[in-house]
């Protein structure tokens, strides 16, 4: 027999969930069932909670404690940078391989690179700021009507100062 479940433990679940929508019940139930969590009000917890990230997948930790489940949005660096492009929220059944060809500014990215700097490997935010402009290229977006590889190797010559706070 399993050992008995302590109400007291505090479990941690990732999902990936399409904001606004809740996930399937037969992906979450495996993963809240044996907490003793029911799937369909975790659904509508992770809906209500991701109804900003509409039609974009974002990553959602559950923190479980005495069976009362607290959802967290953790966006990527990619669905960040679809918001911050302010495209209207598409029906996802539809609309396949778009690209995301809009501009950002220089500024939009440092704010989503201090966003990301915590889950970076980056020790400085220029460097953040750099893996944030990669992920701008390969989303198909430009920035300041530049090609994010452009403005990486201004980064690198010194050109772009990145500010630290």
């Amino acid at each position: 027999m399993p050992p008995k479940f302590d109400p007291n433990a505090v479990t941690i679940v990732y999902l990936r969930a399409v904001g606004g929508m809740p996930p399937a019940a037969a992906s979450l139930a495996p993963k809240v069932g044996p907490l003793g969590l029911p799937a369909k009000k975790v659904g509508d917890d992770i809906m209500k909670n991701t109804k900003d990230w509409k039609g974009l997948k974002v990553t959602v930790r559950l923190t479980v404690k005495n069976r009362v489940a607290t959802v967290d949005v953790m966006p990527a660096a990619s669905s960040l940078l679809v918001k911050a492009l302010k495209e209207p929220p598409r029906d996802r059944k539809k609309v396949k391989n778009i690209k995301h060809d809009g501009n950002i500014s220089l500024d939009d990215v440092i704010t989503i690179a201090r966003t990301m700097w915590p889950k970076s490997m980056a020790k400085t935010l220029a460097l953040c700021c750099k893996e944030i402009l990669g992920t701008a290229l390969s989303i198909g977006c430009t920035v300041n009507g530049e090609s994010p590889t452009d403005i990486q190797e201004q980064i690198d010559a010194g050109e772009i100062e990145i500010p630290e706070k």
